[in-house]
């Protein structure tokens, strides 16, 4: 069974200090708002598969700039996932 993301959690390590709220989830992707720093962002992320540990997985710090990006205001962050969630709609059609 696929261990889903947790909806709402407090962050570890180098998160440590910050707090992950899901608020949005599609088929391809995810957008989690994140407070704790010195302004609330956005987090948008491609859902990604650990398949040897059977999980979803959240983005760390190398991911970004890849398949997981940083928006500062909610319509950012929804046009973001709407495009993430065309590519991987393009990618499954090849």
């Amino acid at each position: 069974m696929l261990r889903q993301l947790k909806k709402d959690f407090d962050g570890k390590g180098e998160v440590k200090g910050y707090h992950f709220k899901q608020i949005a989830k599609s088929r391809y992707g995810y957008i989690y708002l994140v407070t704790g720093g010195t302004e609330p962002r956005y987090e948008v992320f491609e859902h990604k598969v650990n398949a040897r540990r059977s999980i979803v997985r959240y983005p760390n710090a190398n991911a970004f700039g890849k398949w997981a990006f940083t928006e500062f205001d909610l319509p950012s962050a929804k046009k973001r996932l709407k495009t993430l969630s065309e590519k991987a709609l393009l990618r499954k059609k090849k």
